[in-house]
C-alpha cells in the first residue's frame, strides 16, 4: 500500500492495529498530528481543483473500475476486515460486496443528477427568461468514519464525493484504518488522481483540528453521540452530515410468521457482534405470543457460535476490543442489578461477549434508553400496537425500526407512527440497501447517506438564467 501511505503528510508516529480476537499485531500505520493539518489541507485544496476538472465520464469510469478491482480481490478485502475489525468471514465478504455495489451506484450517480431545467416562465414577468441549474462540487469534504464497517462506510463517503467532483480529507478510525487505505489504493489504481483523497490517521486531537478548519466545506461523520455534539460545537459554518446511531426497536405482532420473526431478529441483533447502528436492540412482542417468541429466540441465540471470526461456522465474532466487551458486560450487570432478568448469554472471553438476552429491563435503565452497540437484546411484552409504538419511540435516538405482521393496516400504522429514518416491514431493523436514503430521526442525526442522497448533500445548485430580451 505504498501509494496510499505516501499520502500521510509528515508522519508523527506509528499506530498499531491489533486483531480484536487474539490481540495479535496486524500492521502499524503512520499517524498525523494537529500540526499537520495545514499541509493536509494544502494537498486537499489541490485535490479539489483536480477533482472538479474531471469530466463526469472519467469519475464514473474510475468508480466502476475500482468496483471491479475490489470484486476481483474480495477475499483479500474480507480477510482485512476480519483481521482489523473482528467481523466474521461470512459477514466480511458481504460487506465487501456491499462496497462493490456502493461504488457502482456512485459511478451511475456521476453520470446523472447534473441539474434540471428551471421553468422561469411559470412566474409572470419572466416569460423571456429561460435557464437551468447545475449541481456543483462543494470543494473539500472531511470524512470521519467508524470501526464497525471499515470498508463500506468509507465507500459511502468517498464514492458520492468523487461522483460530485469533490476532494476528501479522510480520517478513518485509528482502530481499523487498513480497509480504508486499501480502498484508496484501489481508487488510485483505477485511475483516480492521488490528490483527490488525502488520508489522515490519528486521534481525537487530529479530528478536532480537521473539523474546525475553515477550508473544509462539509463534514460527513459517522460515530457516537458525544463526539457528534462536540463536532457540532467546533465545526463553524460548514455543512454537517451525521449518522449518530440509534436504539432500534422491532415490533412482533401475534399474527405474524413467528419463525420468520425469530430468524430476522436473530440476524438483526447479532450482526457484527451487535456493533451495528441499526442492529435490533429492543424486541417488543405482543403478549399473546410473547412466551413462544421468547423461548424460540433464546433457543436460537443459544445455538449461535461465538469466537474465532476467521472460521466459516462462527456467527458472532469479537467486539472491537476487550475494553468494549467489558463495557457491555458492565452495562448488563447494572441492568440485572436494577431488576432485569437474564435469559441467556452474558459470558465473556477477552473481546468475545456472548449473545445476551434480557427481559424486564427497567425503562429508565440506560440499556433501554441508549445505544448498547453490543450483542445484547431486550425483550418486552405489549398489549396493543399503540402501546408498542409508544415504547418504540421512548429513546431520544432513532435510525431504523421494524415490525413483523400479516396485517397491512398494522404495518402502515406502525410505519406512520414510529419516529425513525426507516421502518422495515416483515424484516429486522438492520436491513439496508445502499441506494436508499439512510439517516436518523430525532436527536442529533442530520443529513442522509445512500449514494444519491449523499451526492446531493455533497453538491450545491448553481442557477444559470438567460434573459432573451
Amino acid at each position: 500500500m505504498t501509494s496510499v501511505k505516501r499520502q500521510v503528510v509528515a508522519p508523527l508516529e506509528q499506530v498499531a492495529v491489533f486483531n480484536p480476537y487474539d490481540g495479535s499485531l496486524v500492521e502499524s500505520v503512520s499517524t498525523c498530528s494537529p500540526d499537520d493539518v495545514g499541509a493536509l489541507l494544502e494537498r486537499a485544496r489541490q485535490g479539489a481543483v483536480i477533482s472538479k476538472a474531471l469530466p463526469r465520464h472519467r469519475r464514473a469510469v474510475i468508480l466502476e473500475a475500482a468496483a471491479t478491482l475490489i470484486d476481483a480481490r474480495r477475499e483479500e478485502f474480507a480477510h482485512t476486515i476480519v483481521c482489523e475489525a473482528g467481523k466474521t468471514i461470512v459477514q466480511a465478504r458481504k460487506e465487501t460486496l456491499r462496497c462493490v455495489n456502493t461504488l457502482k451506484l456512485s459511478a451511475e450517480e456521476a453520470k446523472r443528477n447534473a441539474g434540471e431545467i428551471v421553468p422561469f416562465d411559470a412566474y409572470a414577468g419572466s416569460e423571456a427568461r429561460q435557464g437551468w441549474f447545475t449541481r456543483e462540487p462543494l470543494g473539500i469534504i472531511a470524512a470521519i468514519t467508524p470501526y464497525n464497517d471499515p470498508l463500506n462506510l468509507v465507500a459511502h463517503k468517498l464514492g458520492p464525493a468523487i461522483a460530485g467532483g469533490n476532494a476528501v480529507l479522510l480520517k478513518p478510525s485509528e482502530l481499523t484504518p487498513l480497509s480504508a487505505l486499501k480502498l484508496v489504493e484501489i481508487l488510485i489504481e483505477a485511475g483516480m488522481p492521488q490528490e483527490i483523497i488525502t488520508v489522515a490517521i490519528g486521534g481525537a486531537d487530529l479530528g478536532r483540528a480537521i473539523v474546525s478548519a475553515r477550508d473544509v466545506r462539509m463534514l460527513s461523520f459517522t460515530g457516537g453521540f458525544a463526539t457528534g455534539e462536540a463536532i457540532s460545537r467546533s465545526a463553524g459554518l460548514k455543512k454537517l452530515a451525521m449518522d449518530l446511531g440509534g436504539n432500534a426497536p422491532v415490533i412482533v405482532m401475534s399474527d405474524c410468521d413467528l419463525d420468520k420473526a425469530v430468524e430476522g431478529c436473530l440476524s438483526g441483533a447479532y450482526w457484527a457482534a451487535g456493533q451495528n447502528c441499526i442492529g435490533t436492540q429492543r424486541i417488543l412482542v405482543q403478549a399473546s405470543c410473547y412466551d413462544r417468541f421468547r423461548d424460540a429466540f433464546v433457543v436460537g441465540t443459544g445455538h449461535l457460535k461465538a469466537g474465532d471470526p476467521g472460521r466459516e461456522d462462527t456467527h458472532v465474532g469479537p467486539m472491537i476490543s476487550v475494553a468494549a466487551a467489558e463495557r457491555a458486560q458492565a452495562a448488563v450487570e447494572q441492568a440485572i442489578a436494577a431488576g432485569a432478568r437474564l435469559l441467556c448469554g452474558h459470558q465473556r472471553e477477552r473481546a468475545v461477549y456472548h449473545p445476551t438476552v434480557l427481559e424486564g429491563v427497567p425503562r429508565d435503565n440506560r440499556l433501554w434508553r441508549e445505544e448498547v452497540f453490543a450483542p445484547v437484546v431486550m425483550l418486552e411484552p405489549f398489549e396493543t400496537l399503540s402501546d408498542a409504538i409508544r415504547m418504540a419511540n421512548e429513546p431520544d435516538y432513532s435510525l431504523h425500526a421494524g415490525i413483523f405482521t400479516d396485517k397491512l393496516a398494522d404495518a402502515l400504522e406502525a410505519a406512520a407512527g414510529i419516529e425513525a429514518g426507516g421502518v422495515m416491514i416483515n424484516d429486522s431493523s438492520d436491513y439496508r440497501f445502499d441506494a436508499m436514503p439512510f439517516g436518523g430521526f430525532k436527536h442529533g442525526s442530520m443529513g442522509r447517506e445512500g449514494v444519491r442522497f449523499a451526492y446531493e448533500e455533497m453538491t450545491q445548485p448553481k442557477v444559470i438564467c438567460i434573459n432573451r430580451e
